[in-house]
């Protein structure tokens, strides 16, 4: 399996809750709709570099790419984009260690 992890650091217009609730209650219904993910976990930062973490799974590599090239992964990022002061991604090839 392959993971996308996805940094986001707010807007500077935004506040910690504003935040939350955009990428809750708005985006997480988009991210849902990409083409052949797996899982979504959308962890919200207390402290560190990013305000929240995405991880997405997808069957390879090439999912991912597959599904952030259609025109809802395209809006994915766009709605991302939009509320983000920095996103950063981060490819992963997960290794559970204790599950």
């Amino acid at each position: 399996m392959f993971k996308v992890m996805v940094g986001l650091v707010r807007r500077t217009d935004m506040d910690r809750e504003q935040f939350a609730s955009w990428w809750l209650d708005e985006h997480a219904p988009l991210a849902r709709q990409l083409p052949g993910v797996r899982r979504i976990r959308f962890n919200l930062m207390a402290d560190g570099p990013f305000d929240g973490i995405a991880e997405l799974w997808f069957d390879s590599p090439e999912a991912a790419d597959a599904a952030y090239a259609t025109e809802i992964g395209k809006a994915v990022a766009a709605d991302s984009l939009a509320h983000v002061g920095e996103r950063v991604r981060m490819p992963a090839d997960e290794r559970e260690i204790l599950g």
